[in-house]
């Protein structure tokens, strides 16, 4: 495994994806019952725009430094830019949160979070930036056997009836991490079926994700909605244009708040005539 977030943090995806989060956490803060939190590819957790790796690409550049610039009025957009400055106070001013770190920030006392990750240097830089923090369990494990072992949560005598699993794998094996990703939701869903899960993935050419889109809308979840981002048209497999979220079981009101978001963020962070943004359901509730 030859990834690292690193050279991509604070890009256009990390923006989408973690606008995303931090609104699934507050709907999960919003109802007092104790909640739990999966990240299964956790990354290190908390990034330096200034390093080597992050100013080789200058990915963070059209993405999180765009969008501090322009600052375009939605309240999901000060909400996550307010958590970059909270980050940044105490870590430095280039630093940037990962989504580990974001559900950390965003969570309760109550709330517990399990951050994995498979490659050992990442799984040590995580486990040191929460290791005086009690409500996070860092594994050094393989993502997906994870929610095997972990679900439905259960710590102590304590079991989470309410919680996220954010699925966030690095796409190295291309199309084919889709069918690993699908056959990991399908058998949670049979593990714990009330759960939120979001499935971050890239788009390169939009049509070779059908397939997805299809099985997807055949997951056993009680809704699904997808929410994409395209900053580029999507007319080339060798580069990410965009990106995209695969939510199953949304709380109440995130579609509308996201259908607001992106119209702004393709706005911000587009390169051009071919930026755009959709939501679509795929599953309604009955």
């Amino acid at each position: 495994m030859n990834y690292r977030h690193a050279f991509h943090a604070g890009n256009h995806a990390d923006v989408l994806k973690h606008i995303a989060v931090l609104a699934l956490c507050d709907a999960l803060t919003a109802k007092p019952a104790a909640a739990f939190a999966l990240d299964t590819h956790a990354g290190r957790g908390l990034y330096a725009l200034d390093s080597n790796s992050a100013q080789r690409t200058g990915e963070a550049e059209g993405g999180i430094g765009r969008l501090v610039a322009e600052a375009p009025k939605h309240p999901a957009i000060a909400r996550y830019l307010a958590a970059v400055r909270a980050c940044r106070h105490e870590h430095g001013p280039t630093a940037y949160p990962g989504s580990p770190w974001l559900l950390t920030h965003a969570l309760r006392e109550q709330d517990r979070i399990a951050a994995c990750e498979l490659h050992p240097e990442e799984a040590g830089q995580l486990r040191h930036v929460f290791e005086r923090d009690p409500r996070v369990a860092v594994h050094e494990r393989d993502g997906y056997a994870a929610m095997k072992a972990l679900l439905p949560p259960r710590i102590g005598a304590t079991r989470y009836n309410r919680g996220l699993v954010l699925i966030d794998p690095p796409f190295e094996a291309q199309l084919e991490e889709f069918d690993t990703a699908l056959a990991a939701l399908r058998d949670a869903l049979t593990r714990w079926p009330q759960g939120i899960y979001a499935l971050w993935y890239p788009i390169k050419l939009r049509r070779s994700l059908q397939p997805f889109y299809r099985r997807a809308a055949t997951l056993p979840a009680k809704s699904s909605f997808v929410a994409e981002l395209l900053v580029r048209a999507d007319d080339s497999p060798l580069r990410m244009n965009g990106s995209g979220l695969l939510i199953l079981n949304p709380p109440w009101q995130l579609d509308q708040t996201l259908a607001g978001v992106l119209p702004l963020l393709a706005k911000v962070l587009g390169e051009g005539a071919h930026a755009e943004s959709r939501l679509e359901w795929l599953v309604r509730a009955a």
